[in-house]
C-alpha cells in the first residue's frame, strides 16, 4: 500500500514530522525578560537546544534529537516552571518527534500536555492550538484511525482559517492534513479538492521547489493512483522524488516514502522487476534511518513480499 506518512507538513519542519507550535512573544513576556534576566537565559537557551533538536531530526539523527529535547524540557521545566507555555512548545515538538517514530503512545502523551497547557494560557482561538489538533490529527493518521483523527484536522483547519485566513501557507498545510485522513476513509473527491488547493497555495506563496509542495505532490499522485489514473500518478510520483532528493539527500526516509509508493504503483501495473528494485531500495533506507521495527519497515516489507508472489503467481 501507498505510504502517506509525510503528509504533516508545518513551517519548520523539514522533518515532515508535524507541526511545529509557533511561539508568540507578547508585551508581557519581554518585560517579565526584564524584570527577571534568569528566565530570560533559560528560554533562549532552551531555544538554541529546541532548534538544534530539530536540525539533529531533519538529518535523520533521531537519537541526538530526541536527548536535545528533553534536555530542553528539563531546563524549561525547572527554570521557567511545568506549566510555562514554552513547556508546550517543546513538549509538542518531542511529540513530533515521537510520531516519527512509530511510538504514538508517548506522542499523544506529550501532545495532550501540551494542549492542557496551551489552552490555559491561550484559550481555544490560537495558532497554537491549531497545530495541536493538527498534530492529534496527523497522529490518528499514522495509527490509521481516520475517522478518529478527523474531528481533530477539521477543527484545527477551521481555527487557524479563521485566524489567518484561506490563502496563508499554515492553512493550506491544515487543508493538506485533512485530506490525508479524508483520503484514508475513501471520501477521495473531498480529499483531492483538498490537496489541490493546498498545493496551488504554497506554489503561489513559496514557489515550487519548497518542501510543501513537493510533500502535496506525493500525495496527490497517490490520491490519483487510488483514484485509477496511473499515468499522472507516475508523472508525479517522479517529480516528487526528484524534488525529494534534491531538497533531502538521496537517503532521506521521506525519499523512501515516496520510492514504496512508485514501487506499489509499477507493482500493480505487473512491472514486478521496477517494483523490486525499489521496495529494496525504500526498505533499505527505511531500516537504517527508522530501524527494523517502525511501521513504516512493516508496510514495505509486507508490500515487497505482495510484489513478488504476485510475481512467482504470475510467471
Amino acid at each position: 500500500m501507498p505510504l502517506g506518512g509525510a503528509w504533516v507538513v508545518g513551517n519548520g519542519d523539514p522533518a515532515g514530522g508535524g507541526s511545529r507550535v509557533h511561539r508568540q512573544t507578547t508585551s508581557a513576556d519581554r518585560r517579565r525578560s526584564l524584570l527577571h534576566p534568569r528566565r530570560a537565559v533559560a528560554r533562549f537557551v532552551t531555544r538554541i537546544a529546541d532548534h538544534l533538536a530539530r536540525s539533529a531530526q531533519a538529518r535523520g539523527d533521531y537519537r541526538r534529537a530526541e536527548h536535545l529535547f528533553q534536555r530542553a524540557l528539563k531546563l524549561v521545566e525547572c527554570v521557567l516552571g511545568p506549566s510555562d507555555i514554552e513547556v508546550a512548545t517543546v513538549l509538542n515538538n518531542l511529540g513530533v518527534l515521537y510520531k516519527e517514530l512509530g511510538r504514538f503512545d508517548e506522542a499523544e502523551s506529550v501532545y495532550q500536555r501540551a494542549m492542557a497547557l496551551v489552552l490555559a494560557a491561550r484559550g481555544e482561538a490560537s495558532r497554537e492550538v491549531a497545530t495541536l489538533y493538527h498534530n492529534l490529527g496527523g497522529l490518528e493518521h499514522a495509527r490509521r484511525r481516520y475517522a478518529k483523527g478527523e474531528p481533530h484536522a477539521r477543527r484545527g483547519l477551521e481555527i487557524r482559517e479563521r485566524l489567518l485566513g484561506p490563502d496563508h501557507p499554515d492553512v493550506a498545510a491544515d487543508a493538506a492534513a485533512l485530506a490525508a485522513i479524508l483520503d484514508g476513509q475513501g471520501k477521495r473527491e473531498e480529499a483531492e479538492v483538498l490537496i489541490r488547493r493546498a498545493l496551488a497555495v504554497f506554489e503561489s506563496v513559496l514557489g515550487s521547489q519548497y518542501y510543501e509542495v513537493v510533500v502535496n505532490l506525493n500525495n496527490l499522485a497517490a490520491l490519483r493512483h487510488a483514484r485509477g489514473d496511473v499515468h499522472e500518478a507516475e508523472q508525479l510520483y517522479r517529480r516528487t522524488l526528484v524534488l525529494k532528493e534534491n531538497l533531502l539527500g538521496a537517503d532521506h526516509p521521506d525519499v523512501a516514502v515516496t520510492v514504496n509508493n512508485l514501487a506499489v504503483l509499477y507493482k500493480n501495473q505487473g512491472r514486478y522487476a521496477e517494483a523490486e528494485r525499489l521496495y529494496r531500495r525504500a526498505l533499505t533506507i527505511f531500516e537504517r534511518s527508522l530501524g527494523a521495527n517502525h511501521p513504516k519497515v512493516f508496510v514495505c516489507r509486507e508490500n515487497y513480499v505482495e510484489s513478488v508472489r504476485a510475481q512467482h503467481e504470475g510467471g
